[in-house]
């Protein structure tokens, strides 16, 4: 029988298993359990959720390795008897936005450009609300008693590896690069951890932040023990995990200088980079990658909204809106979109609001409305290929996914818009399946070359009408 391996994926909502074949990526079988909802949770629930999903996929006994992608940046800090000190800050919890402004201002002696800049070149990233140590910060000012009660951090992913092993040690421990990267105290360029930040975070010493247990760092396809007897009866070796948008990296098979663009309430772009990322302008996040190399990301907070709203605004349905988008022309006759219902975060625009421009009595019909709003959308994300392509990187094609990538309009104009190869890959579950290709990893000591299905797009004009039109959309919606 070909071996089979576990690949996991313990997100904000729920925890989904697939079971794998190691050998060609088949999925054999699956399931998956809901998580409590909310931005504070007990990890316990995540324990009980990923205990639910290995018994509901029948168990794992067939099986041979097994790793977790997980949910970025959620602070689990743990005493020293080993129990969960507080329920879990996650990403998602913005309590913390104000301590993330102290830190870049503290860092950079009560220069906010000169904090944010060093932080760049010590993490790859300026701290935001979502970030873990921010959450540290915040733990620091409000629950001082917590803080002093800490004995190790680590990462939701790491939590979970962790008790797999049996929880004996704090020193049993592990994360990898990519989880790491997320905390804003890593350097993922010397993979070391930056303990002077750390202890920025919590007000300490530097000597005293040294005696915090941080989880060892691994690399790609090192082994993380052996999942215990309390789960299985086999000898299932561990992968190191990593964090979900690495692991979707890893799931869809990309190569450095190739993107994944996710079309979902945000628009988030990952690309995978040959070089540190820390020494960029900050408006993405330099992370690791699961494979060794840097996973540049950039994200905005308005994405589907923007085809959704102009879709209620019309009172028509997605089929119609694709059949308006086609009658209408490049530009929409000058009617255009400023799309930032929720502010904005690349470009770095938090109190924007959208507005409609060049309104006049011959383009105010619904196909341009529609036109303009994916338009609006399409340049939104080129925006944020270009701050990437600031870095020197050329992002050279990218896959779609995500709900939104099912719209024949947006696949037919996207890559003009974009200027960009875009190729279209089969719907999957790529968090838990890049998962499950670290675990093959581990236990084989080769990276799996699993196929993927992709349908390839048109190839981009490279019209000088696109970059006029992108241009003017910049000029009208930015500034």
């Amino acid at each position: 029988m070909a071996k089979r391996v576990v690949g996991v994926d313990s997100s904000t909502q729920s925890c989904k298993v697939l079971v794998v074949d190691a050998e060609n990526g088949t999925i054999i079988r699956s399931a998956n359990a809901t998580h409590p909802k909310g931005t504070e949770v007990d990890p316990a629930e995540w324990l009980k959720a990923l205990e639910k999903s290995l018994e509901a996929v029948g168990g794992i006994d067939d099986c041979h390795a097994l790793a977790i992608g997980g949910q970025q940046h959620g602070m689990v800090c743990l005493d020293y008897s080993g129990q969960v000190i507080r329920p879990a800050l996650l990403w998602n919890d913005t309590r913390s936005a104000q301590a993330a402004n102290d830190l870049v201002n503290e860092l950079g002696a009560g220069d906010d450009q000169a904090g944010a800049d060093a932080f760049v070149q010590a993490t790859g990233s300026i701290p935001v609300p979502s970030f873990t140590i921010t959450k540290l910060r915040w733990l620091a000012d409000n629950e001082p008693e917590n803080a002093k009660k800490i004995a190790a951090i680590c990462l939701p992913h790491d939590w979970l590896t962790w008790q797999l092993q049996g929880a004996k040690s704090l020193a049993d421990l592990v994360t990898d690069r990519s989880d790491a990267s997320g905390t804003g105290y890593f350097d993922s360029a010397t993979n070391e951890y930056r303990y002077d930040l750390l202890a920025l975070a919590l007000r300490i010493s530097e000597d005293e932040a040294k005696k915090i247990q941080l989880p060892k760092v691994l690399g790609p396809n090192d082994e993380a023990g052996k999942v215990c007897d309390k789960y299985t009866r086999a000898e299932i070796v561990l992968g190191p995990g990593c964090g979900d948008n690495a692991a979707a990296a890893l799931g869809l098979g990309l190569e450095p200088l190739q993107a994944s663009i996710s079309l979902g309430t945000s628009g988030v772009i990952c690309a995978v980079f040959e070089e540190p990322l820390n020494r960029h302008e900050g408006l993405m996040a330099g992370f690791a990658d699961a494979t060794g190399n840097w996973l540049a990301l950039t994200c905005t907070l308005n994405c589907a909204q923007i085809l959704d709203y102009t879709r209620e605004l019309l009172q028509v349905d997605y089929q119609e809106f694709d059949r308006l988008v086609s009658q209408a022309e490049l530009g929409a006759n000058g009617l255009g979109l400023t799309p930032f219902y929720a502010g904005e975060r690349t470009p770095n625009l938090p109190s924007a609001t959208a507005s409609w421009w060049g309104l006049n009595t011959e383009n105010r019909k619904p196909e341009n409305y529609a036109r303009a709003a994916l338009e609006s959308l399409g340049y939104l994300l080129r925006y944020s290929l270009e701050v990437m392509a600031k870095t020197g990187n050329q992002i050279s094609s990218a896959l779609l996914i995500g709900g939104s990538a099912k719209s024949k309009a947006l696949q037919e104009i996207f890559p003009n818009l974009l200027n960009c190869h875009l190729d279209l890959p089969t719907p999957g579950e790529y968090v838990a399946l890049g998962a499950a290709k670290q675990a093959a990893w581990v236990l084989t000591s080769e990276l799996p070359t699993w196929k993927l299905e992709v349908a390839s797009l048109n190839a981009p004009a490279n019209d000088d009408i696109y970059q006029e039109s992108y241009g003017h959309w910049v000029k009208q919606a930015i500034g």
